[in-house]
């Protein structure tokens, strides 16, 4: 995984495992690999990967058994609220990318559906 300068790597761990559980890569009730083994993965301090599971953990959506480990909430409510958070942030980068291009917002619904027939064809 390769990081980002301007935003917290502990933030980018997060967003990471947000998208894998909205993936269904780590589905609902099910156990993640462990601090030291998402550490070993993404090549950063095992500090960092505890600081976004803590993160995680506060948010509910992960829950810690002792011993055991973190595993993915099943608050099917709560992971559709999640997956929606990710699409917003999603269409806000988006909206201010287009802005900065000098896109204003009104043009964007024509823009994107010309885009979108153009990859359909």
């Amino acid at each position: 995984m390769e990081f980002k300068d301007n935003i917290p790597i502990y933030l980018q761990i997060e967003q990471y495992l947000y998208r894998q559980i909205v993936l269904g890569k780590m589905k609902a009730g099910e156990k993640i690999p462990s601090v030291r083994k998402l550490a070993l993965e993404l090549t950063v301090n095992v500090n960092t990967v505890q600081r976004a599971l803590q993160q995680m953990n506060d948010q509910g959506i992960l829950y810690t058994k002792r011993g055991e480990g973190n595993f993915v909430t099943e608050d099917t409510e709560l992971l559709a609220k999640t997956k929606q958070t990710l699409i917003d942030n999603e269409l806000d980068e988006f909206v201010q990318n287009m802005e900065k291009l000098g896109v204003k917002k009104e043009n964007l619904i024509t823009i994107l559906e010309k885009y979108l027939k153009k990859c359909e064809g």
